[in-house]
């Protein structure tokens, strides 16, 4: 027969145990992050076009993060629940067209898509399953439209420098949130367009004014490079 110290010590454990995976599951916003293809391909790294071609000339998804409100973040928070095909099955297409890997060797996006998931998805199993975490981070994109947002105020994917100041207000008034903008550099050192991060609540419903934004940081003029 157990002593109840014993007893009390396996319970402690037990109850640190769910306080360890609840605090995995808990988080205070999320970080939609969409990237410019023709900055990816524009830096000493290059790229590789998806065996499925190359991607139209849009910002494309990166991935739906959840973050915590003091900068950092969750990662690999359920190794019970790997990246499923079958899932997603009836997404592939718009996760072809939206959410495609510019990695090399040339893929078919299952090994990027694997890694957002199991790396940020899995940290927001609490709000969203793995098929409604891809389908809420499609429609956020739509939602955002960020290419419509920058053309609408005159800026173009022409090659020309803009400033920082007319992207972010550009993007803030087509979005209605302000935006941290990502910056790459170019084989020749310049300043490019490169991420842009909205926050979204947990939900993932609703975009909102980031709590913290990441570290980094663009050069007053930036390059908004063709693709």
């Amino acid at each position: 027969m157990e002593s109840r110290g014993s007893i009390l010590i396996k319970l402690l454990l037990l109850l640190q145990l769910s306080v360890l995976c609840l605090s995995q599951q808990d988080f205070d916003f999320f970080y939609l992050v969409q990237q410019w293809p023709g900055s990816f391909c524009d830096s000493k790294k290059s790229c590789c076009y998806p065996t499925t071609g190359k991607p139209a000339a849009d910002f494309s998804i990166h991935g739906l993060w959840p973050n915590y409100k003091d900068g950092t973040y969750p990662s690999n928070c359920d190794p019970n629940s790997p990246f499923d095909q079958s899932e997603i099955s009836d997404l592939t297409s718009s996760l072809q067209k939206n959410w495609p890997t510019l990695a090399c060797p040339s893929g078919d996006g299952i090994k990027f898509w694997t890694h957002e998931w199991e790396k940020h998805g899995t940290c927001s199993e609490s709000s969203l399953k793995q098929h409604d975490y891809f389908e809420t981070t499609l429609n956020l994109k739509q939602k955002s439209n960020l290419l419509e947002a920058l053309t609408s105020s005159g800026i173009q994917a022409d090659g020309n420098s803009y400033s920082l100041s007319s992207i972010r207000g550009a993007i803030e008034k087509g979005v209605g949130f302000t935006p941290f903008i990502e910056c790459n550099v170019d084989p020749s050192g310049n300043s490019q367009l490169y991420q842009v991060y909205l926050c979204v609540d947990t939900s993932g419903s609703n975009f909102i004014e980031c709590p913290v934004f990441p570290r980094g940081k663009c050069g007053s003029e930036i390059e908004f490079p063709t693709f």
